[in-house]
């Protein structure tokens, strides 16, 4: 089960990250990304009634969206997220309580952490991934790509400061995935009656995705 999640995301190698101020803010920016492609998505708990929206996501799109949990830092959270439907249960901090929680219910784990002594930590604890946040606080792309000198075989999904400017550079050094917030899941746009720009931006950013995965010509 844990296995198909993990392949999943890293087919899609896109997170993005959903914050919003009500339900129907929530409703209509996922609509408007499943227009552009996408078929990942982090609800986090700072979304009021959070649990009721992936409950209502779930029911609403079924498997056509593979649906995680964001900012979980308590067990509660975790379990009730995890019934509400969530696949994959991300943290902005390292919690091995909620990590083993997820384990046991046969989920993906997906950790926040920063520093090199606190990724490892969370590695060695079973992480799927390690989520590197926030990875622009010490310069983006450079940062992921000195921790995965001493950890190559650690997958890391950098969130904070991940743009379409920078997605490519992030992919180039070693990112397994992206989390990525308002650059994509904009908020801005909904209020001024344009989802689709979200859209569009959902397309660009699976058109960088498949673009730096195609081998570099020998």
């Amino acid at each position: 089960m844990a296995k198909e999640i993990e392949q999943r995301l890293e087919k899609t190698a896109l997170i993005p990250v959903l914050r919003a101020r009500s339900a129907e803010e929530a409703h209509a920016l996922v609509e408007a990304m499943v227009a552009g492609g996408v078929d990942v998505l982090e609800v986090t708990m700072t979304v009021p009634g959070a649990v009721e929206i992936l409950k209502d996501l779930k029911k609403s799109y079924g498997d056509k969206i593979l649906l995680g949990s964001g900012t979980v830092t308590t067990v509660a959270e975790c379990e009730a997220t995890i019934d509400a439907g969530a696949e994959f249960v991300v943290s902005p901090s390292l919690h091995l309580d909620v990590m083993t929680a997820t384990q046991k219910a046969g989920k993906v784990s997906i950790p926040g952490a920063l520093t090199p002594t606190e990724v490892i930590t969370a590695w060695r604890a079973g992480a799927a991934y390690v989520k590197v946040f926030p990875c622009s606080a010490l310069g983006g792309p450079s940062y992921l790509k000195a921790l995965k000198a001493p950890f190559p075989d650690i997958r890391l999904i950098p969130t904070g400061g991940v743009t379409l400017t920078t997605a490519a550079d992030f992919l180039h050094n070693g990112a397994s995935a992206l989390g990525v917030g308002t650059d994509l899941v904009n908020p801005t746009a909904i209020a001024k009656g344009t989802p689709e720009t979200i859209t569009e931006t959902a397309r660009r950013y699976l058109q960088v995705i498949a673009q730096a995965r195609v081998p570099a010509a020998s």
